[in-house]
């Protein structure tokens, strides 16, 4: 298909992105840049962090396919957005956005870019196709899901789901514009009533949708066959103890998860032990637990500045979710330049960790797990609301100031007047006000949907009660 334009990247402009000798500070916390922008130098305190290499990033082999994949990859839930040009409240992907993302990640080493039908509310697999489009076909692999888990919720099962799963398969071909696959993945095993098997074979074994997947597999338009992972090890011994041989398996895991998963998720440890046993090469999700990684207390940060001084909270996760052996690669969701650069620089190459500095991550484990944070990873699976709150961004602000230490405990305490100001002014500016948690009614729908398995509406109340004391400058 011949592509003009501004759908094809020329090479001049690719050339330009590489940016040779560009360098960058460390990222800010996570969202809270103003925009993407590539240039010479990202602002954060004044704080360099150096050149972003072009030829630095390290790679792991995967084993069924030998496929040089980047120790980073792009994961594509988060993409930019923007306001319709229509003037409704509606939003869009920003696909110029999107397109430099890309552009630079390609052209500092990343090659591995994972996206999924439900992500970005329906709009990441056709955004992510349009940008990787751009490139050769053997510069990046892509990875996508069979995300059947609302077709069951909505009473498919046997035919009519075997039906509308194979064309949700063929509609990601299409929307990310290529005829096969790299890695595609059975999402989101564990889920559902008990422990988690029966919708499993409901959703892959008894319909037949399996047997699809891996005839596909046999025929190169998917070249290698995993599955997510959120919730009940039962599911997970399952698909392990199947015959089935699973080229690679996608897993929750971070320093806190590694023996303190919380939620749907079970302890990274067995997870990841259960694969290196059997030899399936690991991918990474929610490195930085849906950004609390990135914005820890200010006493944790100080005890990894002991060791790596120059690091950010951010680069420490990183460095965790890579230092094992058998992690493929590690997914992150870089809505900003800044955020890929410094994940990039993290990444090229990896310094694995030491023993030092897994005793400094258990201590500040220990931090984080007596904080008052609300265990949300922004996934935004309990999204839309249908009330219209901004359900991730609530709990992202709330967290932010917990992490700040503008999470104030008592009206007497001595950064009471601060932190007061500093929470509400943040709460309007991020959140409009009609998507405040003040308009949850409590109707239960997002519950459900909740990987973490949060009661949301109750955390909903107790952080409408916390912004009404604050308003009253009332005592906690």
């Amino acid at each position: 298909m011949e592509r003009k334009n501004k759908k094809t990247i020329s090479r001049r402009d690719f050339l330009k992105i590489m940016g040779a000798g560009a360098t960058v500070t460390a990222a800010g916390l996570a969202g809270c840049s103003p925009k993407n922008s590539i240039s010479d130098s990202v602002s954060n305190n004044g704080r360099q962090l150096g050149e972003v290499p072009t030829d630095k990033m390290t790679y792991r082999i995967t084993p069924n396919t030998g496929d040089k994949v980047s120790l980073l990859g792009y994961g594509c839930m988060r993409w930019p957005l923007k306001q319709k040009s229509d003037g409704s409240d509606e939003e869009v992907v920003d696909q110029e956005a999107v397109n430099d993302l890309v552009d630079y990640a390609i052209a500092h080493g990343v090659n591995y870019f994972d996206t999924a039908p439900p992500y970005v509310r329906g709009l990441s697999e056709a955004a992510t196709g349009i940008a990787l489009s751009r490139h050769p076909r053997d510069k990046y692999f892509i990875a996508t899901k069979m995300s059947n888990q609302r077709l069951t919720d909505q009473g498919l099962s046997g035919e009519p789901l075997y039906k509308a799963s194979v064309a949700m398969y063929r509609n990601s071909l299409e929307l990310l514009k290529t005829d096969y696959l790299d890695y595609y993945l059975l999402h989101s095993i564990g889920g559902g009533e008990g422990d988690g098997t029966p919708l499993l074979r409901t959703r892959f074994f008894d319909s037949g949708v399996l047997d699809f997947m891996l005839k596909e597999r046999e025929a190169g338009r998917i070249r290698n066959l995993g599955f997510s992972f959120h919730g009940n090890v039962k599911a997970y011994d399952y698909l392990l103890q199947t015959d089935i041989k699973w080229d690679f398996v996608q897993i929750q895991l971070n320093y806190i998860d590694w023996q303190h998963a919380s939620g749907w998720n079970v302890n990274a440890e067995y997870l990841y032990g259960e694969l290196d046993k059997r030899g399936i090469p690991a991918i990474i999700m929610e490195p930085l637990l849906g950004g609390r990684l990135s914005r820890i207390p200010i006493h944790a940060m100080e005890i990894l500045k002991r060791d790596r001084p120059e690091d950010s909270a951010a680069a420490w996760a990183f460095r965790y979710a890579g230092t094992p052996g058998k992690v493929l690669t590690v997914l992150s969701g870089m809505v900003y330049m800044e955020h890929l650069q410094e994940d990039i620089i993290t990444y090229s190459p990896l310094k694995p960790l030491n023993e030092a500095e897994y005793a400094s991550l258990e201590q500040v484990t220990e931090i984080m797990l007596n904080a008052e944070f609300v265990q949300c990873t922004t996934c935004q699976y309990c999204m839309p609301c249908p009330y219209g709150l901004d359900i991730p961004e609530i709990f992202a602000h709330y967290n932010r100031c917990v992490s700040e230490g503008n999470r104030a405990n008592s009206s007497g305490d001595e950064n009471y007047r601060k932190a007061r100001r500093a929470f509400l002014i943040g709460y309007d500016r991020r959140v409009p006000r009609l998507r405040q948690a003040n308009h949850c009614i409590g109707c239960d729908r997002c519950k459900p949907n909740c990987p973490q398995r949060i009661d949301i509406p109750e955390e909903m109340q107790k952080i409408d009660r916390f912004v009404e004391q604050l308003k009253q400058g009332a005592a906690f």
